[in-house]
């Protein structure tokens, strides 16, 4: 459990940047609905869906393959880091990517998009089904069980701390395209982790901004999956506003549970 202090700190710390920087609780572009949904899904997380879904793959393993609980503890560490970038982090680049492109997982993950700003408030801001249903979770409990859970714990604390950090309205990136000694790094890092920069592409309003990228940049830890499978755009620069162009409204209750409820048609006016 120390992992998820330590990820907590981190987000207290880059939420404290924020707050300090430009607001946490007072973005520009925020409606009512918003904080709704970034409580509501956040919680349901971290409380509920990924320690149900971890106990739920021990519990399944445990009957059907008994004999390997922890039978592969003494895989080298670095063979363990390379299975969970495999099957956790490249498997949740497939998987935002397809969230894109078929339309029932697209409104499962629409929530995250939502919001006409960048926060780690957002960071965890799906629909609750789509964490539920997302296999790079269970792939990280099926690890887990087979002896990598030592492992687990710090892979865990370097991603998501990435993942708070590319999400942050503090652009911490900035600084390695300020200085021209800091290029030859910059050039690397963002080629390698997602960045501020990369991943607010992903969630710009315009497309013809020259920045927004929002069929791409779809890394969570590892922005080198968006490089190999020809998804990638670096920029190096930052939208002006962010969203989803041209969609009908959703309200706070659809972009939690839809296809549960949906928002009624003579209620989809945006809220104040």
């Amino acid at each position: 459990m120390h992992e998820y202090v330590v990820v907590t700190l981190v987000l207290v710390a880059f939420a404290l940047a924020e707050a300090i920087r430009g607001g946490l609780l007072n973005k520009r572009a925020e409606v009512s609905d918003d904080i709704k949904v970034e409580a509501v899904s956040t919680l349901v997380l971290f409380i509920f869906t990924q320690p149900g879904i971890l106990l739920a793959t021990y519990v399944l393993l445990h009957l059907a393959l008994p004999a390997y609980e922890g039978a592969f503890a003494h895989v080298p560490v670095y063979l363990q880091v390379l299975c969970f970038l495999v099957f956790d982090d490249m498997t949740q680049y497939w998987w935002h990517r397809l969230s894109h492109s078929v339309p029932a997982l697209y409104n499962l993950h629409r929530a995250h998009h939502n919001a006409g700003y960048m926060s780690v408030r957002i960071v965890y801001r799906n629909n609750l089904f789509y964490y539920l249903m997302m296999p790079s979770i269970w792939c990280s409990g099926a690890l887990i069980y087979f002896g990598f859970g030592d492992v687990y714990a710090g892979y865990l604390i370097v991603k998501l701390s990435v993942i708070i950090g590319a999400h942050s309205e503090w652009k911490w990136d900035s600084a390695l395209y300020k200085y021209r000694w800091l290029h030859i790094s910059a050039w690397i890092i963002e080629r390698t982790i997602s960045t501020p920069s990369t991943h607010s592409a992903h969630h710009g309003l315009r497309s013809d901004d020259d920045v927004t990228h929002y069929k791409g940049n779809y890394g969570n830890l590892l922005f080198l999956w968006d490089v190999l499978f020809g998804t990638a755009k670096i920029t190096r620069r930052y939208p002006k506003e962010y969203g989803v162009w041209g969609m009908r409204y959703s309200n706070w209750k659809e972009q939690l549970i839809w296809p549960i409820y949906t928002t009624p048609k003579d209620s989809q006016k945006e809220p104040e």
